[in-house]
């Protein structure tokens, strides 16, 4: 098989996965290791993540992806497990590389626990928004860190998904950074999203993610930060009066799968699985996007939450002093080029 050594953009994240097992090979068609399906056994794969049966991500994610391979009569069936009813995120991705999960949603900043510099694509404001991260992606930056998170992670990463800009919730309005003292806002406890709550001025205090409603209805925590469907699959609303629309973050997540269970797989068990990540990937940004803009719509007729215009230029401002200042090395040379390709 003829392979081009020039890999351009995240096809990298998207096709990266094929073409490296591609070109491994001595140039023989036949050169893929027999597996999966062999003697024409069925190969059940688990897909675990974290969020309730009603989020995009099992609607318009995990159920759709599930559907499409199990059609394709390649010898693959699917088995999700939503509501983090494998573990926390961390817990999941230590399960992935160790084979005890098969595939998983997860975020840059649990993947940084294995391949730290991929953290910083969890920075406060630095993507603008979703065009300019799938942008970044198909980047050759974007390229050359999709091999890197694969060699450092252990895991094999198939493609992004979208998981919505991330805004504060509370229960006082946050119209600038001043407004953060005195109160103590959820932060998931990985070291980039606590150093995002350094960069904007915020006070975190780490909460599980399965715990934050909770923490919220008993005072432990103040705020919180969430994409809006995540937000109203965890019925936030019910404990908080104020969504803050900071959009600091474009959230993104990572679909990664268990390097040896991908190998186990034949050339057309590895093309479907692929391929129907990336198909199910622009469907899935298209639910995030019009459940953020609905839900946003029905909260403010409905007075269920206060929909607060804060200053987000001066958010901005103070989280790009903080990181520009603060951040050295890789991830600084990463950070810069984000920011350049805004």
């Amino acid at each position: 098989m003829k392979c081009s050594t020039h890999l351009r953009g995240i096809a990298g994240l998207s096709i990266l996965a094929l073409t490296l097992t591609a070109c491994s090979g001595d140039g023989d068609d036949n050169s893929q290791t027999d597996g999966g399906d062999a003697g024409g056994e069925t190969v059940s794969l688990s897909f675990a993540h974290s969020y309730a049966t009603n989020h995009p991500h099992q609607t318009c994610g995990a159920e759709l992806v599930k559907e499409q391979v199990e059609s394709a009569d390649v010898g693959l069936e699917i088995e999700i497990f939503p509501d983090s009813s494998l573990g926390g995120h961390a817990e999941r991705f230590a399960s992935v590389v160790s084979g005890d999960i098969d595939i998983d949603i997860q975020g840059p900043s649990e993947i940084s626990q294995t391949f730290e510099p991929v953290g910083i694509l969890d920075a406060a404001y630095a993507f603008d928004d979703a065009d300019h991260l799938f942008g970044f992606f198909e980047s050759e930056a974007g390229a050359e860190l999709g091999e890197q998170i694969i060699e450092g992670s252990g895991a094999r990463i198939l493609t992004p998904w979208y998981f919505g800009m991330r805004h504060f919730t509370s229960n006082t309005p946050l119209t600038t950074p001043s407004d953060f003292e005195g109160l103590r806002m959820r932060f998931p406890d990985t070291p980039q999203f606590l150093q995002n709550a350094e960069a904007l001025g915020a006070s975190p205090t780490s909460v599980a993610f399965e715990e934050v409603y909770i923490s919220l209805q008993q005072g432990v925590v103040d705020g919180q930060e969430n994409p809006i469907p995540t937000i109203d699959s965890l019925a936030l609303p019910e404990v908080q009066s104020h969504l803050n629309l900071t959009g600091h973050m474009v959230g993104i997540h990572m679909i990664v799968v268990n390097e040896e269970k991908w190998q186990s797989l034949n050339e057309d068990q590895q093309e479907v699985l692929q391929s129907t990540f990336e198909e199910v990937r622009d469907t899935n940004r298209g639910c995030i996007e019009d459940a953020e803009n609905e839900l946003v719509q029905q909260w403010g007729d409905e007075g269920t939450m206060e929909i607060v215009e804060p200053d987000v230029d001066a958010f901005r401002a103070k989280a790009e002093e903080f990181f520009t200042t603060e951040l050295e090395g890789d991830k600084l040379e990463l950070y810069q080029t984000i920011r350049d390709q805004a």
